[in-house]
Formats: structure tokens, sequence, C-alpha cells
């Protein structure tokens, strides 16, 4: 930072308003005012009502104070402080400049601090599983994105960390369950956890008709690895073939699948390639549903009677893009029943 005894060049701060009993005075342009070093120097001997605790606090002589208010007085044409014996105070003009400067400072502090925030400002954080990330949220962040481009997203996964959800860094965290989830300010609710058979169209003609669930009996079962229920991101009882036939058909029992991953994603690969149907997790499936790459073999859900949730940190209230996108989803989630 320069010195307030280093000169007064020109220094593109707003203007000085004229006495309104001087017709004669204009107003001056910004390239004709001192620098902006001598008001602030004005502005720390204002507060202090004394040049020599002002110099202490510049870490320069009482004499450079002095002089530097000196300049600022014959550049504006006006007397600042009224020099009395060992006491100065403020003139009306003095006054009047104070209010201007300590505004246009603390404005110019606020504006500096906000530069290269842009980004982060403009990125939503939002942590949930594995599937959640690349099957929901990345779906959604992206046509988000296409409504407003200028919009950021980092989404973190993980399938073994409960503890993602509370990151610093985080603003949104999709969570499921309804014994920790307490309806209000940051916690929303989106849709019920509902899943569905289905497959591709292409398995369906090859193997079905299936109209009954006896029908489905013929098909080849895929589906989760208990391992992927056991982690701690995700500790609730999962959804099976086992749970949707006791569901609707208790009199039967499904074969055993013919190929179990404890990855969602591979699951989803497998159906959409035609190998076989899988338990759909309708906001998991909804956008390879919508495409035609993947069909609901029949109206038979299975509810599970749990609810998700986005937990909103206190950061997300601070965005705007946060609080578009909590909207967003909402929006796009109408089509997924909220029973909870």
């Amino acid at each position: 930072m320069n010195g307030p005894d280093q000169g007064d060049k020109a220094f593109p701060i707003d203007r000085v308003r004229a006495r309104p009993d001087d017709p004669g005075r204009r107003p001056a342009r910004r390239r004709h005012l001192p620098s902006l070093g001598s008001f602030a120097t004005f502005e720390v001997a204002a507060k202090h009502l004394s040049f020599t605790l002002a110099a202490s606090e510049l870490n320069v002589t009482q004499a450079a104070i002095s002089q530097h208010i000196r300049g600022l007085e014959k550049a504006l044409g006006c007397k600042l402080f009224l020099r009395k014996h060992n006491a100065i105070e403020l003139t009306s003009e003095g006054e009047t400049l104070l209010e201007a400067v300590t505004s246009g400072l603390d404005r110019l502090s606020d504006a500096i601090g906000q530069l290269g925030r842009g980004d982060e400002n403009a990125t939503v954080t939002i942590a949930g599983t594995y599937a959640g990330a690349s099957h929901y949220l990345k779906p959604m962040a992206d046509a988000y994105r296409a409504l407003h481009p200028e919009a950021r997203f980092t989404l973190l996964a993980s399938d073994e960390n409960d503890r993602l959800q509370n990151f610093e860094e985080v603003d949104i965290a999709v969570i499921c369950g309804n014994e920790r989830s307490e309806i209000g300010h940051n916690i929303v609710p989106l849709f019920s956890e509902i899943v569905d058979p289905v497959c591709s169209p292409g398995y369906l003609a090859r193997s079905g008709p299936f109209e009954t669930p006896e029908d489905l009996l013929r098909a080849e079962f895929m589906e989760l690895h208990r391992l992927h229920w056991t982690s701690e991101a995700i500790n609730w009882y999962p959804l099976r073939w086992s749970d949707w036939f006791r569901h609707h058909a208790d009199h039967l029992d499904p074969p055993a699948p013919g190929f179990v991953t404890n990855s969602y994603g591979l699951l989803v690969e497998a159906a959409v390639a035609g190998q076989g149907v899988i338990l759909g997790w309708r906001h998991l499936v909804q956008q390879q549903v919508a495409e035609g790459r993947l069909v609901r073999i029949f109206d038979r859900p299975l509810d599970s009677g749990r609810t998700y949730y986005l937990k909103l940190k206190p950061s997300a209230h601070r965005k705007a893009h946060a609080q578009g996108f909590v909207a967003f989803l909402k929006e796009k989630s109408r089509g997924i029943p909220l029973n909870g």
C-alpha cells in the first residue's frame, strides 16, 4: 500500500459535489481527483480526530499526515479540519466528505472481496450415492445447465461414507429415510422410494409378454448384491426381488438371479443391453424410460415407505443457483409420487 506521503496521483474515485452556496465551483471530474491514498489518509485522521494517532496507524510521521491533509484541502478548495490547540475537529465540508469516503471505501472493499468468487458462488456442490449421482443428479444438472449455462456443479459420490453429506463444501445432500428426516427449512422432501420391474424393449419382445407375476418367472433376473446395502452410506433394508414378489404374488418364489453386482450402474447397463429384468428405482431409471431404452413391464410398483429428501446446508440458502436447482428438482420430480 502506498504511504500518504508519496504524492497525489489522479485516481478514478466518485466525484465530490460542489458546495450548494458556491455557484462558481463545479463538480470535480474523476480524472482530476486526488489520489485514493489521500482519501484513505483523511478517513483515518477523521476517525481518530488526531494526526498523531493517524500517523501511528498508518506507520508514517505526523508531518506526513499534515502534509497530505493540506494537499487534499488545497486540491478540494476547502478546509476539512479546524485546527485547535492540541485538538482538531471536522468542518461541515469534512463531515460531508467523510461520509462519502467511508461509503466509497466500504463499497470498494466489498467489491474487492467478491473478485474471483463468481465461479464459487455459481458452483453448487451436491453429495449422494454413486447411483444417485450418475443416474439422477448428473442428468438433472445437465438439464438445469441447459437453461442456466453460467451454473456450475460439483457432484460428490460415495456408497461407503455417510459423513460425506456433512463436508463443509457440500451445499445439498440427497438422503433417503424417514426416522432421520424432519421436514423443514433445511429438509426438502422429493419423492417416495418406488421401484418397478423394467427391461429393454428388445428383451421384452424376445422373452415376453409379461402380463402377470407368473409370466415374469420366465425372465432372467438381475439384482443388487447385499454388500451394496451394508455400507455406512446405505444402511437401510434394501428392496429385492423377494420383496416385490412378496408384495404382488406371495405364493411365488423368484428364481436365483443370473447376474448380481453391488453397482447399480452396472445393473442398469445390463438391462439396457437386453440381458434381463431389474428393479428400477423410478428416479434412477427415469431418463432411460423417457428415452425408450428401458420400459416398465407392467403397472405393479413397490413402494418401500421411505422418502428421498434434499438436505440443505446454510450455504445453499445463500446461492441463487442452489435455490434454483432445488426448485428445478421439485418440479421435475412431480411425476414420482410423494407418499410421506
